[in-house]
């Protein structure tokens, strides 16, 4: 706040002495707050406590502009803040990603690692939980990077209005203020300083007007001519001074009475300076909770459900059951195939590969006829050559035995030793029959 400006005056209200006036001019110059000479300050705690800023006071000239910068500035924290909180969600989404890429990789490792049984699932839980977490985060990046920053650049677009030769609406209405305001203040406080300079300078000439006439008094070879001019110098010097210290007098006293008009019409634009920066301030407050009640996920439902699943899933693991399980499935808990006696037989004799076996199982093919031949090789038809069934295997298998019985000796060995029981007689037929074969070359016994 300003306080008036007083001049050197006596008890009984009138102008002091012509001797007491340069000190007590000192004195009111010392005690006005408005300063007149712009000079460069050093910030001290005395001026922190009474609110002066390294720049000088607010009232000076031209240091309203701090607050016409303030809008501005408040325009510009905007896209700081959505700048700032854009680049959180950039690292809410990659920590999602992260947690993904986590889960997805040792999922894989798990289900083929050595690992078995409930702590098995206990592990898979880790990996569950971190697919949900990762939903959770990527759910804070979309309100940061969506919802916040739309609701931001809302409200900036409404609070800053650009115009065509740019800058904004609001700074300009709050400089044309000030500059109206302090104009009329600013074209006095020139009167003051040219005042104040002209009785400074007439005050310089006395003093040096004085030192001369006292060197000249000191100096016997200065004439009474030269000594007389050399007094009403100073006298004139002294008449300037009276008059320069009137005129800056009624400057300060004019400056003075004008300050409390001063103040109202700068405090009056400063007001409107300070409601606009107060909406501000209130909307970033409010932007502030928005975000940390997106930012806390402590207060999400599915956050605590997560941990509680997880929870319930480590305590679910069993070691007892997990032993239980490797000694039935690897252990002495597994079924054994004891060796038993087996009778010989002629499905023994011959091995079948695991090969045949596996096309067994594929496609089962039953033989339905053979053809004999002269030579006693008996051939199959192209058309049942795909496959072939057990049943059908034995048959070939007998039969060859048959025929190199024949052979065997020139083919004369005896065949007496054949019974009916052993000679295949039968098989069926292409239409699912029995038929009769007759094995060319072949006795049977009646």
């Amino acid at each position: 706040m300003f306080t008036s400006w007083n001049s050197p005056r006596n008890h009984s209200g009138q102008l002091g002495p012509p001797e007491h006036s340069f000190f007590s001019l000192s004195a009111a110059l010392k005690s006005a707050k408005i300063l007149c000479c712009k000079k460069t300050r050093v910030m001290s705690s005395e001026d922190d406590v009474a609110g002066e800023a390294p720049g000088g006071s607010f009232w000076e000239a031209g240091n309203y502009r701090r607050t016409v910068k303030r809008v501005d500035d408040g325009h510009r924290l905007c896209n700081d803040l959505i700048s700032c909180f854009q680049e959180r969600a950039k690292i809410e989404k990659n920590y999602a990603q992260q947690l993904t890429d986590w889960s997805r990789k040792w999922r894989t490792a798990v289900e083929k690692g050595p690992q078995y049984g409930t702590l098995e699932k206990t592990w898979h839980a880790f990996l569950t939980a971190a697919d949900k977490l990762s939903e959770i985060h990527l759910e804070v990046r979309n309100h940061l990077a969506g919802e916040d920053a739309d609701k931001i650049k809302a409200w900036q677009k409404e609070a800053y209005h650009k115009q065509m030769i740019g800058g904004f609406k609001e700074t300009k209405e709050a400089e044309d203020g000030f500059r109206k305001a302090q104009k009329p203040w600013v074209k006095k406080l020139k009167d003051v300083e040219t005042s104040k300079k002209n009785y400074h300078t007439a005050r310089k000439d006395e003093k040096t007007a004085q030192t001369r006439e006292n060197h000249a008094k000191a100096d016997s070879s200065i004439s009474q001519e030269q000594l007389r001019k050399l007094q009403e110098r100073v006298e004139k010097c002294a008449q300037e001074v009276e008059k320069c210290k009137d005129q800056y007098e009624k400057m300060l006293d004019e400056l003075n009475r004008y300050n409390p008009r001063y103040m109202e019409d700068m405090e009056q634009v400063f007001e409107g300076c300070q409601e606009a920066e107060c909406k501000r301030l209130c909307f970033f407050k409010e932007m502030f909770l928005d975000l940390h009640q997106h930012l806390n996920i402590s207060t999400n439902e599915s956050f605590h459900a997560l941990y509680r699943d997880l929870y319930q899933g480590i305590v679910a693991a069993d070691d007892q059951e997990d032993l239980k399980w490797w000694r039935n499935t690897h252990g002495p808990g597994m079924a054994m195939n004891w060796p038993q006696f087996e009778e010989w037989t002629l499905e023994t004799q011959r091995p079948i590969s695991k090969k045949e076996k596996s096309s067994k199982s594929a496609e089962d093919v039953t033989l339905t006829s053979i053809v004999p031949t002269r030579d006693g090789v008996s051939q199959t038809p192209p058309q049942t050559r795909r496959g072939f069934s057990y049943q059908a295997e034995k048959n070939n298998f007998f039969y060859d035995t048959l025929r190199a019985s024949a052979h065997v000796n020139g083919g004369k060995e005896d065949m007496s030793e054949w019974s009916d029981d052993d000679t295949p007689k039968k098989c069926l037929a292409a239409n699912g029959h029995e038929e009769d074969i007759t094995v060319p070359g072949v006795q049977v016994k009646s």
